[in-house]
């Protein structure tokens, strides 16, 4: 049975590299827009090897873009894809750089990778027509695992155990001191074996002690020893120590128009920002951007529309919209521009402008009655030192240390910080403290399966009056004394109407680049450290996207002309 045959091995060639490549390949588009990159502009420092000139600066860019739209991310990887891969062999001219000038190339000029992105979505603005944005934000795995991070309530539980263990330790040691004529106890680890116990317990307990101060000198709640800029979130596989990048993604391309990193745990309050690049790009313009609820803030809101941003943010269900209070400032605006000082200027002197007219309904100047504190009582423990809080909470209240931001119960636990709720009141809880509590029904009767405290920000104790009943107590006077005065004030309220039609879009807008990022580029997780390498590194990925992206839209010889620009 006859079959194709290749070449032979033993055959003479003679062609051009590029033969090799394929005449549509994504490598050219890469190729031709980085050998018209102004390398000035980036401020390149470049990585030379001792004997022997530098790379250039333009090959391993090249390296780099190739490598994230194919998935191929680590250096040691894209060491080995300049011998063996025909298309980086033809984009970088043969040559062959060792994997740590790689990795030094990226760590020296990692800023220059969010200009490099920019300058493509430039290039190809000219031949895409915009339409609005889409705000999302996804969670990153970072390079730190979640045994090296630790919230306040996880070095309390490991210092309670360590301290635990290094007892039953010495009590051990002890025992084996009193028993002369023995240097182990049966059933029990040698001496020499405690000894080193003891040593390592005593040792992790140091560690630990020096994290918890760390955190309580930065007011810091969770403490990353890797990469110290990540932070514990939740996704949709649990907890794990991330980043929460966020994308502003077109409507009508689908490209990705900006970004911007953070280790934000909510997306709240970020779309002004994550929209503000996008808003630089189009100055004369109004530009509209679309967001879930987790993005609802009126003051995030008002700033949008102060900037000449229109927010369309999910509404819950069986709300038309939002209301939004500003402070009023008598001026006169016109109407007609789109200039952001002029928006501003005719928000806040009540007045709608014609840019606003489809979106912002019911505006009126209001006079209304603020509170307004006058002397605030001492946020100082009011019991002094953390053994003085700790002997009032045993006789029955929650005391509240405002420094270390931790309550104390009656039972002598710490309730650490959850929530901070929309009145502006702190919760604190300690799930496993209460789990295991011998007084949790002295304490509390209620059906959940353990106690939640709320605190204003200036309140410094509570009684727990099931407590305080059995010892035969009455609860003292804890509302904070403050001296405070009502003001007459006036204020510019107004509904905003999101758009249904547009706000109806956002999934399939912003979960796409995405699926596509994570799936496609291998984007699951983070191998830099730190905020600033770590965008630089999203940055890759955002580029790799949109170049695919933008060909499927416009084609390759559109590509080729476009990259040609300088």
């Amino acid at each position: 049975m006859p079959y194709v045959s290749g070449f032979d091995r033993d055959q003479l060639m003679c062609c051009s590299w590029d033969v090799f490549v394929d005449e549509e390949s994504i490598a050219r588009i890469i190729d031709a827009f980085v050998e018209h990159l102004d390398i000035k502009k980036l401020r390149v420092k470049t990585v030379a090897i001792e004997g022997r000139p530098s790379y250039d600066p333009k090959s391993l860019y090249k390296l780099y873009i190739y490598g994230s739209r194919k998935g191929i991310r680590s250096s040691r990887k894209l060491a080995e894809s300049c011998k063996v891969n025909l298309e980086v062999k033809w984009m970088t001219g043969g040559v062959a750089p060792d994997f740590r000038t790689i990795a030094d190339f990226r760590k020296n000029n990692i800023d220059s990778l969010k200009e490099i992105f920019h300058e493509f979505n430039r290039r190809i603005s000219g031949a895409v027509e915009w339409g609005f944005s889409s705000v999302d934000g996804t969670k990153i795995q970072a390079n730190n695992s979640k045994d090296n991070n630790f919230t306040k309530n996880k070095l309390d539980d490991r210092i309670k155990w360590l301290n635990g263990h290094t007892d039953e330790y010495l009590r051990i040691l002890n025992e084996m001191d009193r028993q002369e004529e023995y240097d182990e106890i049966p059933g029990e680890l040698t001496r020499e074996e405690l000894e080193a116990k003891l040593e390592e317990a005593k040792e992790r307990l140091a560690r630990y002690e020096g994290y918890q101060k760390l955190m309580e000198e930065t007011g810091a709640s969770q403490l990353s020893i890797t990469d110290a800029d990540a932070k514990l979130m939740k996704n949709k596989n649990g907890f794990a120590v991330a980043y929460n990048p966020q994308t502003a993604v077109d409507s009508e391309t689908h490209l990705i128009r900006d970004f911007q990193m953070t280790n934000q745990v909510t997306d709240h309050g970020l779309l002004e920002s994550t929209m503000e690049e996008v808003k630089k790009a189009e100055p004369g313009k109004i530009v509209e951007v679309v967001a879930d609820k987790g993005y609802e803030d009126t003051e995030d809101m008002a700033g949008c529309l102060e900037n000449g941003i229109i927010p369309h943010v999910i509404t819950d269900d069986g709300k038309d919209g939002y209301e939004i209070e500003i402070s009023y400032e008598n001026s006169e605006a016109d109407l007609t521009s789109t200039d952001p000082e002029e928006l501003k200027k005719a928000l806040h002197a009540g007045q709608i402008s014609e840019a606003y007219a489809s979106v912002i309904q019911d505006i009126k100047v209001e006079t209304v009655r603020r509170k307004v504190v006058d002397e605030k009582p001492a946020k100082s423990g009011v019991y002094g030192s953390p053994e003085e809080m700790l002997r009032k909470a045993e006789t029955g209240y929650f005391v509240r240390d405002p420094e270390r931001n931790l309550v104390y119960c009656p039972a002598g636990e710490i309730l650490r910080q959850k929530c901070i709720k929309k009145n502006g009141n702190i919760r604190y809880a300690s799930k496993n403290a209460c789990k295991h509590c011998p007084n949790r029904n002295k304490c509390y009767k209620g059906k959940g399966e353990w106690k939640e405290i709320d605190f204003t920000k200036d309140q410094l104790k509570k009684p727990c009056k099931d407590w305080l009943k059995s010892e035969g107590n009455t609860p003292e006077e804890t509302k904070p004394k403050e001296k405070w005065h009502y003001e007459k004030r006036q204020v510019v309220k107004f509904f905003l109407k999101p758009d249904r039609e547009k706000t109806n879009q956002r999934m399939c807008l912003s979960e796409h680049p995405f699926g596509t990022i994570k799936r496609g580029m291998g984007a699951t997780y983070f191998l830099l450290k730190g905020m600033q390498k770590v965008a630089g590194e999203f940055a890759l990925f955002c580029l790799g996207y949109n170049l695919e992206r933008a060909k499927n839209l416009l084609g390759f010889h559109k590509m080729m002309e476009l990259m040609g620009q300088a």
